[in-house]
This record gives structure tokens, C-alpha cells and sequence, in this order.
């Protein structure tokens, strides 16, 4: 899955990529992510030669997410382009992240490894069920996207009563004066 044969992209010079890799896949075994679609890789592979390979592909998937705010369930779609350079480990492996490096000698190029780190690092850390959502209250924790709380926004946490109470003795002071 997603190994590009090195031969014939050096013969070809452009080989097409069509995948779907499955939720269950074990590369997600050790991820947050939980896919409610397969995850679809389309794009190209192209030869630069010199051993070197770029690949533009766009990932796309649904996630099964959990808002920040209100913690209801959601999905959420994720579509990403992707550019990547991979070069022969012989070339040098400084570790800049702009290339990514295949073993010398390798008769195939697997793409798995680049594809579920940029899903890794393109979903986003911090899911929303929609962009106005209210969240949770957070003193009776009523969902108020759903149900009015009946809590006074006044409400003031404790743990800030004595930060207040100097506020209030530095205001004195200065009126004072």
C-alpha cells in the first residue's frame, strides 16, 4: 500500500497515486485519530533524478472528534495538500525536515510513513462543532448550545479571592492618597 516501485517512476517519470487506506490500518494503531472514512491519497509521483522523488498528493478523510468546547461528538472533515521531496539515505541525512530520506538502494518508495505523519500534524488540535458554539457552563455544566443555565455570570471562582482582595486594598491605598 502506497509503495511507489523506483524503477518504474525513474522509467515512467510520473506514476499516479489512487489509494484508500482503511481506519482499522494498524498505521493509526498508535495515533488519537479515530477516521470515520478511509483515507483517501490521490496525487502524483514525480522522478527528479538523482535518485531524488516529489510527491503532491491531497489526503482527504471524516474524523471522529470530540468538541473542545461543549465535548459533544462530531465529525470533522480533513482535506490536505501535500508536497514532499525524498532523496536516497546516501545523499546525506541533514535533518531539516524538507527532505525525507528512503534506505539507499530501495526498490520502492513507501509513502505510508510521510502521509500519516501530515495527517498527524494537520488535524487540528483543537476541534470545534461549529464556530459559535457556547461550550460547556462551568459551574452546573449545562451545554448551552442546547439549554439555558440559569447560573449567574457573576459567579466568581474562589481560587481568584485573593488576587481580588489585593486589587481592592491596592485601589484603597491609591484613592486614598
Amino acid at each position: 500500500m502506497l509503495a511507489i516501485s523506483l524503477t518504474r517512476l525513474e522509467r515512467e517519470g510520473m506514476v499516479g497515486v489512487e489509494e484508500e487506506i482503511p481506519p482499522q490500518h494498524p498505521a493509526w494503531a498508535d495515533t488519537s485519530l479515530n477516521l470515520a472514512t478511509a483515507l483517501s491519497v490521490r496525487g502524483r509521483v514525480r522522478w527528479l533524478g538523482g535518485g531524488e522523488v516529489a510527491a503532491s498528493l491531497t489526503l482527504e478523510a471524516s474524523l471522529h472528534r470530540e468538541c473542545r468546547r461543549c465535548l459533544e461528538p462530531m465529525v470533522e472533515e480533513l482535506r490536505l495538500e501535500v508536497f514532499a521531496v525524498f532523496a536516497p539515505a546516501s545523499r546525506g541525512e541533514d535533518d531539516d525536515g524538507e527532505i525525507r530520506y528512503f534506505p539507499a538502494g530501495a526498490a520502492e518508495l513507501n509513502l505510508l510513513g510521510a502521509v500519516r505523519e501530515e495527517v498527524i500534524l494537520g488535524t487540528s488540535p483543537y476541534p470545534l462543532c461549529r464556530p459559535d458554539c457556547l461550550g460547556l457552563c462551568p459551574h452546573c455544566g449545562a451545554n448551552r448550545n442546547f439549554e439555558p443555565c440559569s447560573c449567574s455570570e457573576g459567579t466568581a471562582d474562589p481560587r481568584w479571592q485573593t488576587l481580588r482582595a489585593l486589587r481592592e486594598q491596592l485601589e484603597r491605598t491609591n484613592g486614598s492618597s
